[in-house]
């Protein structure tokens, strides 16, 4: 099958990390994103339009999934303004706080009960998935998604996308299927199992966690597919070319990290044990490392890469490092968490174009650069409506 991305001009990605109730911040950045494509080309404009591939771990997976997923008349069930209220007024039933407090008592009662079962029993989530999703499989999203979960089975990432799906009828899963398992976060949701069925009618089995454990930020695998496809093509731009950053946009959308609160130490985690490591004081230590370093690694590799080909105004990478207390959690859903991480977005808006500095590990606004996020963004957006108008007079 022709890859989707070897004979267009420029492959527009987005990319959202996960997060959990902290996907309303990218939520928020897009619906403004969408409005800007609107002023340009009307109002009917959507995400899916735009990019040739839309990337999504955990949180950020759901969010893929709410964009590209067709309603009846082949358009996008939601458009991004709506994608914060579906946050508000389904995280409280995801992630029910008396479930939280329960199992906050439960770590104290007993060694039994600390390994009882997960924080929340995700019922809600899969009866949600399925009455949204139905039976909607990856190969008719709108445009191209990847969506990674790992395989605590086999211990290996799975990566699902729509042109894999499109190829191989035993990659071609549920979407429901697909967000219930790339959001399956350890001690926060259960494990998901699904099969599906290749072209000789055998039985594949998957059972699978959140893929935040491989890839919280999705960029790199986004950037891997597109280069795959377009080797497996062997079209006129294989070779050197078929990784030329310079023929990318890409817009990374990360969920929020809580870097300047320093909740952790060395001399506290020298003396934590394996409980410790797992839940210490109201948080989980080994996976905000896990999903944190993971984040930042490809925001460092995806930066290097584009760097390499002088093509930095290519990739816009935006995140706030600055979240503390409850808003830096994955599951605190309270009316007033949730209304505070809107505000976060919105203010992420007005603040500078940062990077990572490598020394400090946190973010700081670009040397040279004085616009904000919401001024890149509106110079992303005059980038994505000129590439598809270019594609439309072709």
């Amino acid at each position: 099958m022709a890859s989707p991305f070897a004979k267009r001009k420029m492959t527009t990605v987005l990319s959202i990390d996960g997060g959990g109730i902290r996907g309303i911040i990218p939520s928020t950045l897009l619906a403004f994103l969408e409005t800007k494509l609107q002023e340009l080309d009307g109002p009917n404009a959507r995400i899916a339009d735009y990019f040739d591939l839309i990337a999504g771990t955990s949180t950020g997976g759901l969010i893929a999934t709410t964009l590209t997923t067709p309603n009846q008349q082949s358009r996008p069930s939601f458009a991004a303004k709506d994608i914060s209220n579906f946050y508000l007024e389904h995280s409280p039933k995801i992630f029910p706080q008396h479930s939280r407090f329960n199992f906050l008592a439960s770590m104290g009662n007993s060694i039994k009960a600390t390994f009882s079962g997960p924080k929340y029993d995700g019922k809600y989530l899969r009866s949600l998935t399925n009455q949204l999703l139905q039976d909607t499989t990856l190969k008719q999203t709108l445009t191209n998604v990847l969506i990674p979960a790992f395989d605590i089975k086999l211990l290996q990432p799975v990566i699902f996308s729509t042109n894999d799906a499109k190829s191989d009828v035993a990659k071609n899963a549920r979407l429901a299927d697909v967000c219930m398992s790339t959001s399956a976060a350890p001690t926060y949701l259960p494990a998901h199992y699904f099969e599906t069925k290749d072209a000789d009618g055998k039985t594949r089995t998957f059972d699978l966690i959140d893929g935040g454990v491989a890839a919280n930020n999705p960029t790199l695998l986004a950037i891997n597919q597109i280069t795959k496809d377009m080797w497996k093509e062997k079209s006129e731009i294989v070779g050197n070319e078929a990784i030329d950053c310079r023929r990318m946009l890409v817009l990374s959308l990360g969920a929020g990290a809580a870097k300047h609160e320093e909740k952790y130490n060395a001399a506290a985690a020298s003396k934590w044990g394996r409980i410790d490591w797992l839940y210490n004081g109201g948080k989980t230590p080994i996976i905000d490392v896990f999903f944190d370093a993971s984040s930042d690694m490809v925001d460092f590799h995806t930066a290097t890469l584009f760097h390499s080909f002088q093509s930095e105004c290519n990739y816009l990478r935006i995140q706030d490092d600055t979240l503390t207390g409850d808003a830096s959690s994955v599951d605190i859903a309270t009316e007033k968490n949730l209304k505070n991480l809107v505000q976060i977005g919105a203010k992420l808006l007005k603040k500078p174009v940062s990077r990572v500095n490598w020394v400090t590990g946190k973010y700081e606004a670009v040397e040279g650069e004085s616009s904000t996020n919401e001024e890149a963004l509106v110079d992303f957006a005059k980038k994505l409506s000129q590439e598809r108008k270019l594609r439309l007079a072709s």
